[in-house]
């Protein structure tokens, strides 16, 4: 009875309070204590109005995404109101905006929202999960803002007041600042929309970690539905890696707070399906599986985290119009999602050899396979003009390649500036330069950024882009190696037991729901050291009863397995039951690629990866 009267009460002062709006600013309620039907109930309080109508706007699209994936379809009971309480007309446009007529009388809007996770894989939507949102009452809410709340036409650069009411049980994982000292109400500031939307929150049990690194606080956040996975848990590895990126990055430093949020999935029930992360200027939303190994979970988040965070330098610092401006409904794109998405992945590889925390080698296999992926791609597709066009055919298919073709632009680029500053500046130097040349409140203009980074580097660097980047000529990947003394060759690579190439299954289903490796195949030095064969049903691995229900489960943890650990493995062979012993043995596999050769260039070399 207390929590009704309580959340009644908050909701009459909500109201009675609209009169006393201030002129410039929206303000947002959402309340999390009160679901129903798994749904949030959200208001809207917006300035006065001097139009005899205005539209209400929630994303079709948002930042990092490059998809129009219609967050309004997730809206229901959109209704506005007067200062009296009384219904003002409401005309749905289309899948994200409302109309409403008599705009000057509008006092407040309500509507509540469905959240996008228990819905995956029914063929309902295809957003990205980190993109997407979570409502499970009492335990999770995974505020993706620009799922939950909108802009009105022309107001997207007013100051936003965001209260959220939730329950005393859970804390909001977020890098806004709350200013309300209670712990079942939060108040955040935001001084225009994509503020708003810049700044995801968690809300779950207190399962979190904070560390200082160079004047920056990191939080690390984890959402575990069984409490498998916390966040002391991965926080050595997050540590590790964001102190190396700090210092990768040296004098480049745009915020001050940045949060990992970490929601880890229940992927047998109806849950997020799709992994990955989703960058923000001051955070990251990261979805896995929590059946992921430990160990193969914290490989991934390393990868993804890192590519996320170094998102700080663009488009945080260095971005154009375009994104500084961004339309969440009509938008024109960039022409350089190179640059942003690119030069980001291709960081995130870099600075991993270049702090030892993988070797020059590995770093080679992580470009071979970019190049060889990267050319199942048209490579004379001009980047720039797939950039601005990534929303339509045929380039929206293209999308991919930003972060494979992207990163190898990126490593050119660096190629060409070591080359021709004997190895005192690359591609890092050239965005710091940008960096101070613009930072996150002065956006440059599409058109002028191929000129302002030849003036920043070298003429080498400008014939560069226009002729492979803005240009339809395929780069010579194998040159720009050479430069640096890193010829072509034949190489060894991990490979996975049950997996060819990191994608092609040795093993199939049969009716009766067994795994069985496929007939008629060469086995790999795992099968064939275990005296596994082709047509053999795996029936077990350690003690561990594996089919069809759970054959993602035996994916992921053979992707933790050392070389050489004892391992038991029961098959079924013509209808008979038998029980292999040995070691693992972990495949390898061939692949082209490239190898440090040239000794004349060994300096060179040392300062493009090393310096």
């Amino acid at each position: 009875m207390k929590q009704f009267i309580y959340s009644f009460a908050f909701t009459v002062l909500a109201f009675s309070n609209v009169t006393a709006q201030k002129n410039d600013d929206v303000k947002v309620a959402i309340d999390l204590k009160t679901i129903t039907n798994d749904k949030v109930t959200v208001t809207v309080t917006p300035p006065a109005f001097k139009t005899n109508s205005t539209t209400y706007f929630i994303p079709k699209i948002v930042p990092g995404t490059y998809s129009a994936d219609n967050y309004g379809k997730f809206i229901e009971n959109f209704k506005a109101y007067d200062k009296k309480g009384r219904a003002l007309e409401v005309v749905k446009a289309d899948d994200n905006s409302w109309k409403i007529d008599n705009a000057k009388k509008l006092v407040k809007i309500t509507y509540e929202v469905n959240d996008t996770y228990d819905t995956e894989g029914t063929g309902a939507h295809e957003i990205f999960s980190p993109a997407g949102t979570n409502i499970v009452a009492n335990e999770n809410f995974v505020l993706n803002t620009h799922g939950f709340i909108g802009y009105f036409e022309d107001m997207g650069e007013l100051p936003y007041e965001l209260t959220i009411t939730h329950p005393a049980t859970l804390w909001g994982a977020t890098s806004f600042v709350d200013t309300n000292d209670s712990n079942e109400i939060d108040v955040f500031n935001a001084p225009r929309y994509p503020e708003v939307v810049d700044h995801p929150i968690m809300y779950s049990k207190p399962d979190y970690t904070s560390f200082m690194v160079d004047g920056m606080e990191i939080l690390i956040s984890v959402y575990s539905p069984t409490g498998k996975v916390t966040a002391k848990d991965i926080t050595p590895e997050m540590e590790t890696m964001m102190r190396a990126q700090k210092r990768f990055l040296g004098a480049i430093n745009s915020t001050k707070k940045y949060s990992v949020l970490v929601y880890l999935s229940d992927i047998e029930g109806n849950d997020a399906k799709g992994f990955g992360a989703l960058e923000h200027t001051t955070s990251t939303t990261v979805v896995m599986p929590e059946a992921m190994p430990l160990e193969q979970l914290l490989s991934s988040l390393k990868d993804v985290v890192s590519h996320e965070f170094f998102h700080i330098v663009t488009p945080l610092s260095v971005h154009s119009k375009e994104i500084h401006f961004f339309n969440y409904n009509t938008p024109k794109m960039s022409e350089h999602l190179w640059m942003y998405e690119g030069v980001t992945e291709y960081f995130a590889n870099l600075f991993q050899v270049n702090q030892g925390l993988i070797t020059e080698e590995e770093f080679y296999i992580r470009m071979a396979e970019k190049v060889a992926q990267s050319k199942q791609f048209d490579e004379t597709m001009n980047f720039t003009k797939m950039s601005k066009n990534i929303l339509e055919a045929p380039y929206k298919d293209a999308y991919y390649n930003v972060y494979l073709k992207g990163a190898l632009i990126a490593m050119c680029i660096d190629i060409e500036m070591r080359e021709s500053s004997n190895g005192e500046k690359g591609i890092l130097d050239l965005m710091q330069a940008l960096s101070n040349e613009y930072g996150s409140n002065k956006p440059f203009n599409d058109e002028d950024l191929f000129t302002k980074i030849t003036a920043l580097s070298y003429p080498a660097v400008g014939e560069f882009l226009n002729t492979y980047v803005a240009g339809s000529t395929p780069i010579p990947y194998d040159e720009y190696f050479a430069k640096m003394g890193v010829t072509k060759a034949i190489v060894e690579k991990p490979g996975n037991p049950f997996l060819k190439n990191e994608q092609t299954p040795y093993v199939t289903i049969n009716a009766a729901k067994e795994i069985v490796i496929l007939p008629n195949i060469e086995g790999n030095t795992f099968m064939s050291s275990l005296g596994i064969q082709a047509g053999d049903a795996l029936l077990s691995v350690n003690d561990t009863a594996y089919n069809l229900d759970n054959i993602y489960d035996l994916i992921m943890n053979s992707m933790s397995w050392k070389e050489g650990e004892p391992i038991t493995v029961t098959i079924k062979r013509d209808e008979k039951e038998q029980v292999l012993n040995g070691k693992v043995q972990l495949p390898t596999e061939e692949i082209e690629g490239y190898q440090s050769g040239n000794d004349v260039k060994v300096q060179l070399r040392e300062s493009w990866l090393k310096g």
